[in-house]
C-alpha cells in the first residue's frame, strides 16, 4: 500500500527518489506548470527549452525524465504532461491533475519515495493529485512468483512506496480533509480492483461474501449474508436460477452503513457474477477469458459502502451484492425455463447469458422493500453498451430524467466518463412472453436499453432509480493510461461515493 504525506518543504532540500513536475502544451511548445518554479529557477528559467529538446510537448500523460539540477537532494526530475494549457487565470482541472499524477506514479514503479510538485492551488487540487498518485501506483501481483513480496520482486517493479504532495499544508483543515478523502476512496477503489483481478477459482460467491464480512466488521458496517438455503426460503428465484449450474452456491450480501445524523437513505445494488461462462447459452471462444470481471458492479458497491463508512458521511447507505457463478451443467437453468423472482413476477429465460439482469432483479426488489430515497445499480451488463459507448464510458439510465442528469454530472465531476442513455418505451414490447410475465431478452438492437427496461420492472413503485452499465470501462484489456491500470479498473466507485456525499450535503434532489 502506498503511503501518503503532505509537505511544504522547498523542493531542492527534499529527500526523495524523484520530484514530479507538470508541463503543459502551449501554443509555441511546452510550458512549465505552477509548482515547478524551483526546478525552473535552477535551469535559469530555461526548463521548458530543455524539455522541448528532450522531445517533450506537454501532451497529456507524456513522461520525460531528466537529472535533477545541481544542489537538489533529489536525483531525478519527472516532467509529466498535463495537456493543453488553461486559458488565462484558469486553473488546471482536477481530472488533468489526477491523470498526470497517475502517469507519473506508474513511471516511478520501483522508487521508494516521490515528491509531487504539480499545480495544487486549493484543497480540491491537492486531493486530485493525491488520488491520481495513489490510483496510479496500484499493482496486482498476488499471483506472481514472488508471492506478492513487493520488497523482493522477481516479476516487474514494486509500486511506488510513498507519495509526498508538495504545497499541501499538513495543518490546513481543508487540505487534510482532501487527503483523507483521497486516501479512503483510493484504497477502497484499489480493493475493488484486487477483487476484480482475483482469479475465479479463488473468488467464488462464498469467498466474496467472506471478504465483505471481514471489511464490515473492521469498519462498523452491519452485514447480512443470505446463503442458498435462505435464498430458497425467501424466494429469490433469479439469483438461485443463475447460480444453479455451479458447484459454488450463490449469495446475497447486504451491507448497511448508518449515520445518526442521516436524513436520506441510498441503496446501491451490484451485479456480482464471479465468473460468467454464459451458462447453457455458452459464450463463444475468445469471450470467456476476462469473465472474472463480471462481478465489477458488486465490487464497486462494496468499495463505495466501505468508503462512505470510512469518511463518516451523514447518509445511510445500503449495499446489495448479488453474487453467483454462471456455469453450464446438468442442473443449470435452460433457455425456455421460467423463474419466479423475489418480486413474484415470472421471467422466461430465453438466453442464460443474459444472467446479470436476473440477479439484479432480485436484489433491486429487495432494496426496494426498505423504501430508500434512491437506488443506483451498477453492472457489467451488456456488450451492446460497449458497442454504443466504447471501452472507457459507461451508460446511465434512470426512471427520472433529473436524477439521470444528476448521476451523469456526479460521474463527470469525479473523472468517470459517462453518458446519459434513454429508456425507449417501444422496446419494452419485445420482452413480452407468451409463457411468463416478461422474458429476459428483447430486441437485439438497443440491447443495453432493453436490459435497462427489464431492470426497471423490478424497482419498487415511486422509488427513484438509476442504472450504470459499466461493461466498457470496468476491465481494461489494453495498456495502462493515466491512473488506470491494465485489468480491473474500479469503475463506478467514485461516482457512487460522490452521490453519497451529495446526498449527505442535501445537494442531490
Amino acid at each position: 500500500m502506498t503511503a501518503l504525506t503532505l509537505s511544504t518543504a522547498a523542493a531542492p532540500g527534499l529527500r526523495a527518489d524523484a520530484i514530479v513536475i507538470g508541463v503543459a502544451k502551449g501554443d509555441k511548445g511546452p510550458v512549465v506548470a505552477p509548482g515547478a518554479e524551483a526546478v525552473d529557477k535552477a535551469y535559469d528559467g530555461g526548463l521548458a527549452g530543455v524539455l522541448e529538446t528532450l522531445g517533450a510537448s506537454g501532451a497529456e500523460g507524456e513522461v520525460t525524465k531528466l537529472p535533477a539540477p545541481a544542489g537538489f537532494k533529489t536525483p531525478l526530475v519527472v516532467a509529466v504532461g498535463l495537456g493543453a494549457r488553461p486559458q488565462k487565470d484558469a486553473e488546471y482541472g482536477a481530472e488533468a491533475l489526477r491523470r498526470a499524477a497517475g502517469a507519473a506514479a506508474r513511471a516511478l514503479a520501483g522508487a521508494k519515495k516521490a515528491a509531487f510538485a504539480l499545480p495544487a492551488a486549493d484543497a480540491a487540487s491537492v486531493g486530485a493529485v493525491a488520488e491520481g498518485a495513489l490510483l496510479g501506483a496500484y499493482s496486482f501481483d498476488t499471483y506472481k512468483n514472488n508471492g506478492g513480496d513487493t520488497k523482493n520482486k522477481k516479476n516487474g517493479k514494486a509500486p511506488l512506496a510513498e507519495v509526498t504532495v508538495l504545497g499541501a499544508k499538513p495543518r490546513d483543515k481543508a487540505h487534510k480533509a482532501a487527503i483523507e478523502r483521497a486516501t479512503a476512496v483510493s484504497e477502497e477503489l484499489n480493493r475493488a480492483r484486487d477483487l476484480i483481478n482475483t482469479p475465479p477459482n479463488d473468488l467464488n460467491p462464498e469467498a466474496f461474501a467472506a471478504v465483505a464480512q471481514a471489511a464490515a466488521k473492521e469498519h462498523g458496517i452491519k452485514v447480512q449474508v443470505l446463503d442458498e438455503k435462505a435464498l430458497a426460503k425467501g424466494g429469490y428465484g433469479g439469483i438461485l436460477g443463475v447460480g444453479s449450474g455451479s458447484a459454488s452456491a450463490p449469495r446475497l450480501v447486504k451491507l448497511s452503513y448508518t449515520s445518526s445524523k442521516a436524513k436520506k437513505h441510498l441503496a446501491f445494488v451490484g451485479k456480482g457474477i464471479t465468473y460468467d461462462s454464459g451458462g447453457i447459452s455458452l459464450k463463444p471462444a475468445g469471450h470467456n477469458e476476462t469473465m472474472k470481471c463480471d462481478m465489477s458492479g458488486a465490487a464497486a458497491v462494496f468499495a463505495a459502502v466501505v468508503a462512505a463508512a470510512r469518511l463518516g458521511l451523514e447518509v445511510n447507505v445500503t449495499g446489495w451484492l448479488a453474487l453467483a457463478e454462471n456455469m453450464p451443467s446438468g442442473s443449470a437453468t435452460r433457455p425456455g425455463d421460467v423463474l419466479r423472482m423475489y418480486s413474484g413476477k415470472t421471467v422466461e429465460v430465453l438466453n442464460t447469458d443474459a444472467e446479470g439482469r436476473l440477479v439484479l432483479a432480485d436484489a433491486l426488489w429487495a432494496a426496494s422493500q426498505e423504501k430508500p430515497d434512491a437506488i443506483v445499480d451498477v453492472a457489467t451488463l451488456t456488450g451492446a453498451m460497449m458497442l454504443a459507448l466504447g471501452n472507457r464510458t459507461f451508460g446511465v439510465m434512470a426512471n427520472d430524467d433529473a436524477f439521470r442528469s444528476a448521476v451523469h454530472e456526479a460521474a463527470e465531476e469525479v473523472g468517470e466518463a459517462a453518458w446519459p442513455m434513454p429508456l425507449p418505451e417501444h422496446l419494452r414490447k419485445g420482452m413480452d412472453s407468451p409463457t411468463a410475465d416478461i422474458a429476459n431478452m428483447g430486441e437485439r438492437m438497443g440491447g443495453g436499453l432493453v436490459a435497462g427496461l427489464f431492470l426497471r420492472e423490478f424497482v419498487g413503485e415511486g422509488i427513484t432509480w438509476a442504472h450504470l452499465d459499466i461493461a466498457g470501462p470496468a476491465f481494461n484489456e489494453q495498456g495502462p493510461f493515466g491512473y488506470t491500470p491494465k485489468g480491473g479498473t474500479g469503475s463506478g466507485v467514485r461516482t457512487l461515493v460522490r452521490l453519497a456525499e451529495l446526498t449527505a450535503a442535501g445537494d442531490l434532489g
